[in-house]
């Protein structure tokens, strides 16, 4: 069991490589002129004051746009090692708060393939996992939010408690102005972890949870409070129309996406994986007397009251984005990923239920289930690593010719030029100026911005 966790490692490690063929594209072109010539607070200022308001996601975007293309190659290593740390030390908080022992390795193992279904799996894993941008909006976010728990779980004492309620507030705040979606999503758990609080949690912890989930609830809507309240949010309504959100015809047609979105994820095999991480776990583990926990009666509240959140959270945040994304937002995978998190949860609630129900009925079988899961688990590390790998040409295609068109147009600045025909190059359906044959000019002025030229123009077949 020791050795198991380096199956989802090395997907992680190949992927990190294969980042080395990320280069600008999307919202990049305008992130990296802007901070290489203004510096890092002018990108969070723009942020705020301009864009859409998200004090906290233009300071992480700045972090690695600050380094330039090697920033953006670089997020992918550096981000998957931070998120795959929260969820280990939540996983083992969470086991250490219910007092459970599993084999070695375990914990870490599931974190692991938890993060590879929710990166990898995606139907765009290069606007999931490789486009920066996204990772800071909307997978980044799910994950801390859970994280955010890691101290109230560990709290024992007087002080322990205090520590995690402010915790809770500063990093509710923090939420509130990263990610919109992440927060309705964390509200809509809070609000029913109060209303439910005395039928799921005992009644000596029954006060702390109550004051824990209110104070992350408020620190939440203080940072949303700050967002909605910029410049730059405002800016965003006006462009996209947001008012027109709660019209009859929006929340039918976001209706429409969100069915789709469903459909989607649950028709999608992949996070069947995660089923499995469970039942591995169901069946493993064991209190410190070296027996089989018995089953949780709060478990099926506990699953229906995720599923309840899952739906209604799914539904506003599709609601939400609907105003700038129209139709596409039944595709635009990425902003599925704030409840697709908790979907993955679910699934792993599920399975762990499936688990340890199996470990107390059939004892005599418990060793042939653990191998029939840890079996499906590397099955699907091995098709994740094939999906990687086809994903692999096309990344590297786009960075060559980008390169090469890189050093063609640099070199035509140095001469003079003003003017500079620029050909998209398009991977994974990002952004790309001129697209959408030609109705896409944004982000020509970036680019232009980020040669130190006045205008570029669509260049056709750029010699590659």
């Amino acid at each position: 069991m020791g050795l198991l966790p380096l199956l989802p490692l090395f997907l992680f490690g190949g992927a990190s490589w294969f980042a080395r063929w990320v280069r600008p594209s999307g919202d990049e072109w305008c992130f990296l002129p802007l901070v290489r010539d203004e510096g890092f607070v002018a990108l969070v200022d723009q942020f705020y004051s301009t864009d859409n308001g998200r004090i906290a996601n233009g300071v992480l975007v700045a972090s690695y746009a600050t380094y330039g293309v090697a920033g953006q190659q670089w997020y992918a290593a550096i981000s998957s090692l931070v998120i795959l740390a929260l969820l280990w030390a939540w996983a083992m908080a969470l086991l250490r708060c219910a007092q459970w022992q599993v084999p070695r390795g375990l914990p870490l193992f599931s974190a692991a393939m938890l993060l590879a279904v929710f990166c990898f799996s995606s139907v765009n894993t290069y606007k999931t996992f490789f486009w920066p941008a996204s990772s800071v909006s909307h997978t980044f976010p799910p994950v801390l939010a859970a994280a955010a728990t890691i101290p109230a779980l560990l709290a024992t004492s007087r002080r322990g408690r205090t520590a995690a309620t402010a915790s809770a507030f500063v990093l509710g705040t923090v939420m509130g102005t990263l990610s919109e979606e992440t927060s309705v999503v964390a509200l809509t758990l809070l609000a029913l972890a109060l209303l439910l609080g005395p039928r799921l949690f005992p009644a000596g912890r029954l006060t702390f949870v109550r004051t824990w989930c209110a104070t992350a609830g408020a620190g939440i809507l203080i940072g949303t409070t700050l967002l909605l309240t910029s410049p730059g949010s405002h800016n965003r309504r006006t462009r996209h129309h947001a008012d027109s959100m709660f019209a009859p015809e929006s929340l039918s047609a976001s209706l429409r996406g969100y069915v789709h979105i469903l459909y989607t994820l649950l028709t999608s095999w992949q996070y069947l994986g995660v089923v499995a991480v469970g039942v591995l776990i169901g069946v493993l583990v064991r209190r410190a007397d070296g027996r089989v926990p018995q089953p949780d009666h709060r478990a099926p509240l506990l699953l229906s009251f995720g599923a309840a959140a899952l739906l209604l959270s799914g539904y506003v945040c599709t609601v939400i984005a609907y105003p700038a994304f129209g139709p596409s937002v039944a595709t635009a995978n990425r902003l599925w990923n704030d409840f697709l998190f908790l979907l993955l949860l679910l699934l792993a609630g599920v399975g762990g239920l499936l688990g340890n129900v199996t470990a107390r009925r059939y004892r005599l079988h418990v060793k042939s289930v653990a191998a029939g899961a840890v079996l499906a688990c590397v099955g699907l590390t091995v098709v994740l690593a094939f999906s990687l790998r086809a994903l692999e040409p096309d990344m590297r295609e786009r960075a060559e010719a980008w390169d090469t068109q890189d050093r063609l147009l640099r070199h035509q600045a140095a001469a003079g030029a003003t003017v500079l025909p620029y050909t998209p190059l398009v991977v994974s359906k990002m952004s790309e100026p001129f697209g959408s044959r030609g109705k896409r000019p944004w982000p020509a002025s970036c680019v232009a911005t980020y040669y130190r030229v006045e205008k570029v123009t669509d260049g056709g077949n750029v010699p590659r």
